[in-house]
């Protein structure tokens, strides 16, 4: 049998490949691992975690104006201190780089700092950050290099920034274009907007949130813009033009948008420049992402991917379920348990607009495909905290229930907590959890997640 130096190499340190090293290594492997940035990937360093510290930032400016109602007097308008908030959120930041490297030291995993590229189907090549250059032997290759904004081709491109920027601006964005309709865009768009930036968004299709339940999409929406954000959608941009230090964005339609900050949010691509996978015929879809197969094995016998960079659902939590599975599958599961298989259906999600939305399940539409003959059961309403507040907003929750079985296939939910909400009912539903199931449980008063166990009345078939 060949000898390597390592039973285990990861190119990436981000959330799958983490998990993977560190699993690995506790089954006895010898993992290395190669990294060129900070530890933690997109989630930890510009994704999951600095987007949701902003999220609980803006809603002080909500809560602020919000408190008044309840009896609260403030002692004149608070502001925001755009110098501040970046300096904790970094501080916070690199806290968790240090715990993510403290795993792998702790795990005896060698960490390297440097590129990693394949030299062949059993050797990665370490571009060190000193200049040096190493190379290492190893039985199993896993890529687990994430994604990457992605801006497309338009004049002035250059101007625009990404997601990845947003959280380190050198000015706090008075006037903001978002370009784009998806999760990342209304969150960004949500999220400075509640710190105190005029937001515009732009996207041309028909309505944003694409992929997820209609209604959903169309309840957001009119939630976001009675809040103040202003969405455009079947609009696109033509050109970008500098104006100083600000930014002029000419649309297709002959308008003219005047902005601090242009932000592209039109999607990802998988992080793969300079990994050598040309070269070594690992097989990648149109669209750039690796493709797998069982077990998550590329074309190349020895060589793995997952996370992000194979583009099957780019949530972290799935990452995490890939690798175990992966660990399990390469070196055996812990004693007295089984080897775990990665499962896809089901699989909750959030999205951290103003207000959030938490979903588990099929969309109406998806379950309309699959199951034919569906109940569906929507309820919006004004929170109870809203009562006093002055606030508008309103909350909505539906259930997609299959008419044949009664089983409740797909969970919604637009309004405060909902991914705290639904994330307890995804159990539920990862256990078939019926409609009567539901009515039979008591609810907890008063709450929103109530609402999930006392809808009655079918809205439509």
């Amino acid at each position: 049998m060949a000898e390597f130096d390592f039973d285990l190499f990861v190119i990436g340190g981000g959330s799958g490949g983490v998990r993977a090293a560190r699993m690995a290594a506790q089954r006895g492997a010898k993992v290395g691992m190669a990294e060129s940035g900070p530890m933690g990937g997109t989630c930890v360093n510009v994704g999951c975690i600095p987007k949701k510290l902003y999220s609980y930032a803006a809603y002080y400016h909500e809560a602020f104006e919000e408190s008044r109602g309840f009896g609260w007097q403030l002692p004149g308008a608070p502001t925001l201190d755009w110098e501040t908030l970046k300096a904790n959120r970094a501080k916070e930041i690199t806290r968790l780089n240090g715990i993510y490297e403290g795993l792998m030291t702790g795990a005896k995993v060698l960490r390297l700092q440097g590129h990693g590229r394949l030299a062949d189907a059993h050797t990665v090549e370490v571009a060190h950050a000193d200049g040096q250059t190493s190379r290492h032997t190893c039985r199993h290759i896993l890529i687990a290099t994430g994604g990457t904004p992605y801006v497309p081709e338009v004049a002035g491109r250059e101007l625009a920034v990404t997601s990845d920027d947003m959280f380190d601006l050198p000015q706090f964005p008075k006037r903001l274009v978002v370009v784009g309709g998806g999760y990342i865009a209304c969150e960004m768009a949500s999220i400075f907007h509640g710190l105190g930036a005029e937001v515009t968004l732009l996207y041309r299709g028909e309505e944003v949130l694409r992929g997820f339940d209609d209604e959903v999409r169309a309840f957001t929406a009119s939630e976001m813009r009675k809040a103040g954000v202003d969405i455009r959608v079947r609009s696109d941009v033509a050109r970008i033009e500098a104006n100083g230090s600000a930014r002029k964005v000419h649309l297709q339609d002959g308008h003219v948008l005047d902005a601090d900050t242009v932000l592209y949010a039109t999607g990802r691509k998988p992080r793969t420049d300079g990994l050598g996978l040309d070269a070594l015929g690992v097989r990648q879809e149109k669209d750039g992402t690796i493709w797998v197969g069982e077990h998550f094995a590329t074309s190349v016998p020895g060589v793995f991917a997952l996370g992000d960079v194979v583009g099957r659902m780019e949530l972290t939590p799935v990452a995490l379920a890939e690798a175990m599975a992966l660990v399990d599958h390469l070196f055996g599961p812990l004693p007295g348990k089984a080897a775990r298989a990665m499962d896809y259906d089901l699989i909750p999600t959030a999205v951290f607009t103003h207000p959030p939305i938490g979903t588990v399940g099929l969309s109406e539409e998806k379950a309309h495909e699959k199951f034919g003959a569906i109940r569906v059961f929507r309820s919006d309403f004004k929170p109870l905290k809203h009562t006093l507040s002055g606030s508008s907003e309103r909350t909505m929750v539906k259930l997609v229930v299959d008419g044949a079985s009664d089983r409740v296939v797909g969970l919604h939910m637009v309004g405060a907590d909902a991914g705290e909400i639904v994330q307890g009912f995804a159990v539920a539903l990862k256990c078939g959890a019926t409609k009567a199931q539901f009515d039979a449980t008591i609810g907890i008063h008063p709450t929103s997640a109530e609402e999930f166990v006392t809808l009655r009345e079918i809205a439509r078939t």
